[in-house]
């Protein structure tokens, strides 16, 4: 018997000034639970397709792009960091009416959402991490390299500009996985298709840059693990070249009841291990809901 398949909706809400593209499931079940699905660099809420396929007629997903990233369009002037992208994730949540949800974080989705949820730990009935670190020894030597820039580094622009290529892009997909013809090469494409674009190179750096701003926090995060314990389930590509195996375990100290699984993939797992991720979710959602 072939499982539903889920009705997705795209649509866009404004949100101090930035008309946020998203995409959203729409199970039969008005009282599913929700999950927030914040994507990281260089890719977009497209990222989750195969997610929201997969659980979507069980469950609410919602996955917005963040300014700088998809079909989400910042007006001129807009400032990239990363306190503003949750500022606008914030809103974003507002404007849709959500109260309570289970989040998602990835990537850079990782400190734009925990910026929201130290703001609001009512709404977040639990998480699910997926390569999104908050821990110095999550860090590789190429993530502390990237961090370690400032404008006023020689050749800063350079070096951030050469992870914004094709090959770049291309790169972050394939490294750490063992059979690379699992991954689409639509993704890679469609990400450098938005990178591209009109000033979203410039927004990548200013984001790039605004990176040390995550480090300077992680601290203050892993006290809000530690204070508000939320349900937490870990699934995490152990070969990752930027947020290395280190960074998952290392949830662990704060979080010890968290659910770490530790995947043979690189950064994009979902790209590999869907199979294996979305049942692992779904049972976390059942459970995290109650």
């Amino acid at each position: 018997m072939l499982a539903p398949t889920p009705r997705i909706a795209h649509r866009h809400l404004d949100v101090d000034g930035v008309r946020v593209f998203y995409r959203e499931s729409l199970p039969d079940r008005p009282d599913a639970p929700v999950l927030l699905l914040l994507h990281g660099f260089p890719s977009g809420s497209h990222q989750f397709r195969g997610l929201i396929d997969a659980l979507g007629s069980h469950y609410r997903l919602i996955a917005p792009d963040h300014a700088g990233f998809g079909h989400t369009r910042a007006p001129d002037g807009f400032t990239y960091t990363f306190d503003r992208l949750a500022d606008i994730t914030e809103g974003f949540v507002r404007g849709l009416g959500l109260d309570r949800f289970v989040m998602y974080v990835f990537d850079f989705g990782a400190p734009i959402g925990l910026r929201v949820a130290e703001r609001h730990p009512e709404w977040i009935a639990g998480l699910v991490v997926q390569n999104g670190n908050a821990y110095e020894e999550g860090l590789s030597d190429m993530a502390l390299g990237l961090i370690g820039l400032t404008p006023e580094t020689p050749g800063a622009d350079a070096a951030i500009d050469g992870v914004l290529t094709l090959d770049g892009t291309r790169s972050q997909y394939e490294t750490g996985v063992a059979d690379p013809s699992l991954i689409a090469p639509d993704n890679w494409t469609l990400d450098q298709h938005f990178l591209d674009l009109p000033g979203r190179k410039e927004a990548q750096r200013s984001l790039i840059l605004d990176y040390r701003s995550n480090f300077e926090r992680y601290g203050d995060w892993q006290a809000w693990l530690r204070r508000h314990t939320p349900p937490t389930l870990i699934t995490w590509g152990r070969n990752d070249p930027f947020f290395t195996e280190p960074g998952a375990r290392a949830y662990l100290r704060d979080l010890p009841d968290a659910e770490l699984h530790l995947l043979d993939t690189g950064h994009f797992a979902l790209e590999t291990h869907l199979p294996e991720v979305a049942p692992l979710i779904a049972d976390f959602l059942d459970r995290a809901w109650k």
